[in-house]
């Protein structure tokens, strides 16, 4: 990975204006194609196949008057009681039913009418019926109802309008976003001690979000998006862009004060911090798709929408802010008195804050331990008091209409007739519609909680029964759900009684009490899912079985603490005023998960940036606690400046944020400080002092089985110092130092150096190490110790370059012997190709290229009426089926070949033939072929003898001259000089 932001770094600091230009142009075209889109967001939180999204389907199947969206009519008299005002009402009434797709207006006069009137005689409740949908109801039906609504002049009333018509309000930026970024800016001027380069971050973070609104805007208009999730999106995506452009300019700063130029400088903080970049926005957005675990549409919208926004923030930090740091050039520099240098010798010192608070929580670790647990645990105390539900109008922001007429109608008729119920019965049996779905409305009002029945009616076909139900309690309160399991309790013997089928409780209500439990239960799953993945990558990136266990246990802690802070705030009131919490009461539902999500990706940044340095010092002193010193001197002020800025994002979002946003918004600043400060700062290194050196162990086989993920850019250092090695010994295609190989007496130290454009033999006993130095070289299997640059790569950090670039004959296998040739070299180019879905061609080529090689070895008196391609594997001599092998290997066109047991089976004049059509190969190609076997030897041209060769030792290594005309050798003589041999038991030979 590093190897490849190293490259690409250059790349686009040699192409700056045409990144730039192209970046520019991407905003252009989302902001066009999202205007012209015009998006709506809305607030659709079904789930498909609960039993309530199952009567919301029913009901606009067999019901559609009933089935659109509502609104909410109060009527207040301003002098006496409201029955005065019976005529003026109705006249209103008869007014709003005249506009487009209100299918009906309830008269709260009406003789059946249950409920409509408020006990103290001075209020009217009346709902209206719409045809469509709220995210289909065109504004100005809404106006027209508003218009209609209006008391006429001298009224003795006052109307408030309300309900689920109203849309949620569209996305905005307000003062307090715009301040949370302008104390970003300040910190990252503080970091930087330079305003030019506090502001590139932002810039490029504000031009990653903006494309990322205009993308979800755009899929708003063809696809459901919930008013909070462009939102979500931003405030994530604006954090995270924000602190990845940090770490990448504060590296890009750190070479400049070094002295390294501009544009070598951009390319290795693009390979080191970049590599940082990459893994932290991968585990970021791991976490957010991982929010589809729970199966509930809205939710894995709202995830995909901000995993988007943070791919995009690394897309920009590695690409765009790259360019930016190039075209800028000299002017970033840190001056050699300047701040900047300054800070960056006090840190080279020790002086820092930071080392001072590394060496207070370290000096008694197992004090500061108890301490910071005590500290979390009280934090988490609110927690036993956590419940949650999804908003409904109550939860609006004050002042609005919806609002408004929400607490309107709690105060005066009651809290339920906010949250109706309701209940769906397929009645098509039924001789007496009416008097069946009278039956059940008798049945359901007689069920304790049920306030009244408002509302029985069978659709106009006659065949759908439907009775709204009014609860004693709202939508949030947990009496309400077990009223709606008491009522799916009776289903079964309603159905039998009535002689009905399909009875379902329904609306609104009902979904937002299913949602809530599904919820619920995907909690469980999605923690086991993000605390497994938290301990496999971190076992990945710091090889440690302590390391990973203590980081997913701090994780937990800072989870507990967040969700302790947003219950004290958001539920019990604490500092309610200064936050501008309006709404008290249970949490939205998918609170904890997205919490659990986002924070995971938060935490494991913060982590990897902090204790991989000390990891490095470990590794290269076998220090640890000097380790947790150096390392945390190192990465402390990065880590933060970016806490602070994360802190400062999402506190942006809190006084102006919706009854949704806030939780989230209050809950991941508190994590984030929590995190940072209490658990990764303090808590992790007295945790790593008290473990010492035990911290950093993992057993033997689990780490040679974990693939190596460079987090901070390591293996661009062994590119780098490969590329200079190579500059310095042109010509040398694989080099091998001090390399040890499994073999049968255990491993063993090797050193090659294998020249480019070459035929090379290595020759050893034991086959054991044969394999292991094949599949070594060709990157499939990790090195163990010592140095292996294949072809100016570095393995095992760019095994996947080497693979492209290498390809295996590998040692002959009983298992394909009843294969035709055809069978076995499609199998070998479909495993091999880089186009395996197209390897026809390939195969006839290599079949083209096997028999031309065969053709002078096969007498004309034995030849066979079989063609080549239809023979079986194992009917093939030795010869034939290497060079079958081989031509496969070829047809690819390698830079490297290398032969597994070349002279298995092999006569001196069947290798002699063999090595003459890899030099064939390699005259063609320019390719460089390694033969390892266990004795090869060739035949003279002269003398038909053998060519003189030493008793095989542990690794004896040479090039035969073979003339590619013939296969035959020249001379006789070993072109090139023995490789320093390896007993078996170590020592040099």
């Amino acid at each position: 990975m590093s190897t490849f932001l190293y490259t690409l770094g250059h790349r686009i600091a040699r192409n700056r204006w045409k990144v730039l230009v192209t970046w520019v142009l991407l905003a252009a075209a989302a902001f066009a194609i999202s205007g012209v889109a015009g998006g709506q967001l809305v607030n659709d939180y079904s789930i498909p196949g609960t039993e309530s999204q199952r009567g919301i389907d029913t009901l606009a199947q067999r019901f559609p008057q009933a089935s659109g969206t509502t609104g909410q009519i109060v009527f207040t008299s301003t002098s006496g009681p409201i029955a005065d005002q019976q005529a003026a009402i109705e006249a209103q009434i008869q007014a709003i039913d005249k506009v487009q797709h209100v299918t009906s207006v309830d008269d709260p006069f009406a003789s059946d009418a249950v409920g409509t009137i408020s006990p103290d005689k001075l209020n009217a409740l009346s709902s209206i019926q719409f045809d469509v949908a709220s995210t289909d109801l065109p504004p100005e039906a809404i106006t027209d109802v508003e218009a209609a609504a209006t008391p006429p002049a001298g009224a003795k009333f006052t109307v408030t309008l309300g309900g689920a018509m109203y849309p949620q309000p569209t996305l905005g930026i307000g003062i307090t976003e715009v301040l949370g970024v302008l104390l970003a800016f300040a910190v990252l001027a503080i970091t930087f001690a330079s305003l030019l380069a506090a502001g590139l971050p932002l810039l490029t973070a504000a031009l990653g979000v903006a494309i990322t609104l205009a993308g979800v805007l755009t899929v708003a208009s063809f696809a459901t998006i919930s008013s909070t999730t462009p939102t979500l999106a931003l405030m994530i995506g604006l954090a995270v862009g924000i602190d990845y452009g940090l770490f990448i300019v504060t590296r890009h700063r750190r070479q400049l004060a070094a002295g390294i130029s501009v544009h070598e400088s951009v390319a290795q903080a693009s390979a080191t911090a970049g590599s940082a970049v990459v893994f932290a926005g991968t585990t970021v957005i791991i976490a957010l798709c991982g929010l589809a675990v729970a199966q509930i549409p809205f939710l894995s919208v709202m995830g995909y929408a901000a995993a988007v926004g943070v791919a995009i923030a690394v897309l920009a930090a590695l690409t765009l802010l790259p360019a930016v740091l190039t075209l800028f050039g000299e002017r970033l520099r840190p001056k050699p008195k300047s701040r900047a240098v300054k800070l960056s010798h006090k840190a080279a010192e020790g002086k820092t804050f930071g080392a001072r608070w590394v060496a207070v929580v370290t000096k008694v670790p197992a004090a500061t331990v108890l301490v910071v647990l005590a500290a979390i645990g009280v934090m988490a105390i609110p927690i036993k008091d956590l419940a949650l539900s999804l908003p409904d109008n109550g939860s609006a922001e004050a002042g609005s209409p919806q609002r408004v007429t929400y607490d309107l109608i709690a105060t005066e008729f009651g809290p339920g007739y906010n949250s109706p119920l309701l209940v769906t019965a397929n009645i098509i049996t039924s001789t007496d519609p009416k008097g069946t779905v009278s039956s059940l409305a008798n049945d359901i009002a007689a069920i304790p909680g049920v306030l009244a029945v408002t509302k029985q009616t069978p659709n106009t076909t006659a065949d759908l029964g439907l009775v709204r139900i009014v609860p004693q309690w709202g939508q949030s309160d947990p009496r309400t759900t077990d009223l709606v399991q008491r009522l799916r309790a009776q289903e079964a013997t309603w159905e039998q009684q009535l002689k009905v089928t399909d009875i379902l409780v329904t609306g609104q209500t009902a979904v937002a009490i299913d949602v809530s439990d599904q919820l619920s239960a995907a909690l469980v799953p999605f923690g086991i899912v993000v605390v497994g993945l938290s301990l496999i990558l971190l076992a990945i990136v710091f090889r440690s079985i302590a390391v990973p266990i203590k980081a997913t246990l701090g994780y937990l802690l800072s989870i507990l603490a967040a969700l302790g802070a947003v219950v004290a705030t958001c539920m019990w009131g604490w500092l309610a005023g200064p936050l501008s919490i309006t709404y008290l009461g249970p949490l939205v539902s998918f609170f904890p998960i997205i919490l659990m999500g986002v924070l995971f990706g938060l935490a494991m940044d913060y982590e990897v940036f902090l204790v991989s340095q000390m990891r490095e010092d470990y590794v290269h002193t076998g220090h640890a606690n000097h380790a947790i010193r150096t390392g945390f001197i190192g990465s402390a002020r990065v880590v933060t400046a970016a806490a602070i800025i994360m802190i400062s994002v999402f506190a942006a979002f809190i006084p102006d944020g919706s009854a949704t946003i806030k939780p989230i918004a209050i809950g991941l600043a508190v994590g984030v400080f929590v995190d940072a400060f209490l658990v990764r700062m303090t808590l992790v290194p007295a945790v790593l002092a008290l473990l010492g050196k035990k911290a950093w162990w993992i057993p033997r086989t689990l780490d040679r089985a974990l693939p190596s993920i460079d987090v901070e850019g390591q293996s661009l250092v062994k590119h780098v110092e490969q590329a200079e090695w190579d500059e310095a010994n042109p010509g040398v295609a694989v080099r091998v130092e001090q390399l040890l190989l499994e073999s049968s007496e255990g491993p063993v130290e090797t050193d090659l150096r294998i020249p480019v454009g070459r035929v090379w033999t290595v020759e050893h006993d034991d086959p054991r190490w044969r394999s292991a130095l094949v599949w070594t070289v060709a990157g499939w299997r990790k090195p163990d110790g010592g140095r292996l640059g294949v072809l100016g790569c570095v393995l095992p950090e760019e095994s996947g370059a080497v693979r492209k670039k290498v390809r295996v004959v590998p040692a002959s296998s009983r298992d394909e012997d009843e294969l035709t040739v055809r069978q076995y070299l499609r199998s070998v180019l479909v495993a091999q190709s880089s186009s395996p879905w197209r390897p026809g061609d390939a195969v006839d080529q290599a079949l083209d290229q096997s028999e031309a090689w065969l053709d002078p070895l096969t007498e004309t008196d034995s030849r066979t009426q079989t063609r080549l391609e239809d023979r079986r594997l194992g009917a093939l001599s030795a010869i034939e089926r290497q060079l079958v092998a081989l031509s496969a290997a070829a047809t690819q066109v390698p830079e490297l070949i290398v032969v597994q047991d070349a002279d298995a089976g092999l006569g001196t004049v069947e290798m002699s033939w063999f090595s003459g059509v890899c030099h064939e190969i390699v005259g063609a190609s320019d390719a460089t072929v390694l033969l390892v076997g266990q004795r090869i030897a060739v035949e003279s041209a002269e003398t038909d003898e053998p060519v003189e060769s030493r008793e095989p030792e542990p690794a004896v290594v040479g090039t035969a001259a073979i003339d590619p005309t013939d296969g035959i050798p020249t001379d006789g003589a070993v072109d090139g000089e023995p490789a320093e041999s390896v007993g078996s038991e170590g020592e040099r030979a």
